[in-house]
């Protein structure tokens, strides 16, 4: 029975850091299609909607990750992260700091995520602002990762982060790089 109790928490914290690890990838892959979508990339020969429907499905997966992080944090009993804390920002009993990025970042892409699903029935410039909340969101879940995770030592996961900054970093020149004519374009609903 102790032998089983130890293989659970040991398998809740494996799942809570190979969600965590997944999700940020999620998350960079959906920041860098985002700002493809307003520059309007697509793949060379495929439609155009390829890359808002390419954006919108892995949010959905990283929503499905970050939602088994969240409870497989909450179901550790090591770390001892309370729903309250996976909710209310710096509220946790381990790691307060690092914890409460994680609930920053979940805090901002749950307002991202309920007014995308709300999109048609609110007006665009309210979806657009909240939307802009990616750019908070996904620095706040990096620093969640580099802070709270068990991981930062490894060679493995410094390359992942690296890989994340540099393809955001990258993203986001591309963006700031647009044609002042392109940057008050955004996609038609048609297109998406």
């Amino acid at each position: 029975m102790i032998a089983s109790a130890a293989f659970s928490a040991n398998a809740v914290w494996y799942v809570m850091r190979a969600t965590g690890v997944v999700s940020l990838v999620l998350l960079t892959a959906v920041l860098v299609l985002g700002i493809a979508t307003f520059r309007r990339w697509r793949p060379a020969r495929l439609p155009r909607f390829v890359t808002p429907a390419l954006h919108r499905s892995l949010s959905l997966l990283a929503v499905a990750f970050l939602a088994v992080h969240v409870l497989a944090a909450v179901a550790d009993t090591y770390a001892k992260v309370g729903m309250v804390s996976a909710l209310v920002p710096f509220t946790s009993g381990w790691k307060p700091f690092w914890v409460g990025f994680g609930a920053v970042s979940l805090d901002l892409t749950a307002a991202i995520v309920v007014t995308s699903l709300l999109r048609d029935r609110i007006p665009a410039r309210l979806w657009r602002g909240v939307h802009w909340l990616a750019y908070a969101s996904w620095p706040v879940a990096l620093a969640h990762s580099l802070g709270s995770g068990t991981d930062l030592l490894s060679l493995w996961f410094r390359g992942v982060a690296v890989a994340c900054v540099v393809s955001v970093g990258g993203s986001l020149i591309w963006r700031v790089m647009a044609p002042a004519e392109e940057k008050h374009l955004e996609p038609r609903m048609a297109e998406l």
